[in-house]
């Protein structure tokens, strides 16, 4: 990696954390209505995931799905509007929080049913092995998504038909309110892959370096037609699973635990023990974050809402 694609990947991470805070304030200021599920604490896994992939590659996500969005390229500005609903939103403002996509970026979009969008990424890399391209579907989603039949049901297709299709289990430690150890039959989920004869690895989720190291040695062991590969990468979210979680199940002396390993801070550290970027650098980046979040918000304030008749638009393909 060139100093430029280290310094891309800070930006990004704080980018991610910034929308996520600020779009906490204005869901409590009532700009943003429905459901929201913020990143925070988990931004190095969509990092370190997108940094590793190939324009050809698909990303399939869940509902938490801002970080994603932002790293793919998606403007901070197109997901600010989304989230307040506008009609200059990367889903023209009837999406929301839970229905970001770019189908010109390869992003297949966060999808609101738990599990659902996994047989769908198991179809989409049905698509790439027919037509004998090298593309890889990298499908997100959450420990609590393991536990229902839409994982069983693609993981083991991907493994009858040896689809190119990396999962990649996103272990924020809950399933909404639930421990894994409540939830799960097994202590690691990656052992869920083991019973369907798929290679898997568990990853340092706050470490965007071992993320991007992890992602890039499936990808490439995928990409030989070897077929699917599990990754189970361990993170935590410091906030609710929703803004509306009142995170009764949590002691707090538990979130302050995880905050010590920071991931942005993690990798900071690393940035200037391998001096590749000094202080005044990375605080010139969050400068700049700090003011690319405050145009996207004006942005998105500013912008208009929906027209009525969009409820019908874009139903049907043409």
């Amino acid at each position: 990696m060139e100093k430029q694609d280290h310094l891309d990947l800070y930006h990004q991470m704080v980018l991610i954390r910034r929308v996520e805070e600020r779009a906490a304030e204005l869901y409590q200021q009532g700009k943003i209505g429905g459901f929201l599920h913020l990143y925070i604490g988990q931004e190095a896994v969509s990092t370190g995931l997108i940094a590793a992939r190939q324009p050809q590659d698909r990303v399939i996500t869940a509902y938490r799905d801002h970080g994603v969005a932002l790293n793919v390229g998606i403007p901070a500005d197109l997901v600010m509007a989304e989230l307040l609903g506008k009609a200059t939103g990367i889903s023209k403002g009837r999406g929301g929080s839970m229905h970001m996509a770019d189908v010109e970026k390869n992003f297949w979009g966060g999808h609101a049913i738990v599990g659902a969008h996994l047989p769908i990424a198991a179809g989409m890399a049905l698509g790439d092995q027919y037509s004998e391209n090298d593309g890889v579907t990298i499908c997100m989603f959450g420990d609590g998504a393991t536990n229902i039949g839409f994982f069983h049901e693609g993981v083991n297709l991907s493994k009858v038909w040896d689809l190119p299709v990396l999962w990649v289990c996103e272990n924020n430690q809950y399933g909404m309110g639930t421990t894994i150890e409540r939830a799960s039959a097994v202590s690691e989920i990656r052992q869920k892959a083991e019973g369907y004869g798929i290679p898997n690895e568990r990853v340092d989720g706050m470490d965007v370096m071992a993320v991007r190291a992890a992602t890039l040695k499936a990808l490439e062991y995928i990409r030989s037609g070897k077929g699917p590969y599990f990754l189970e990468i361990m993170t935590y979210r410091y906030r609710g699973h929703s803004m509306g979680d009142p995170e009764r199940y949590r002691e707090s002396g538990e979130v302050k635990k995880w905050q010590e390993n920071d991931p942005i801070g993690i990798y900071r550290v690393y940035l200037g023990k391998e001096k590749i970027a000094k202080e005044n650098q990375l605080d010139a980046i969050d400068e700049r974050v700090d003011e690319e979040v405050q145009a996207a918000v004006q942005f998105a304030e500013s912008s208009p809402e929906p027209e009525l008749e969009e409820l019908f638009a874009d139903v049907y393909a043409k």
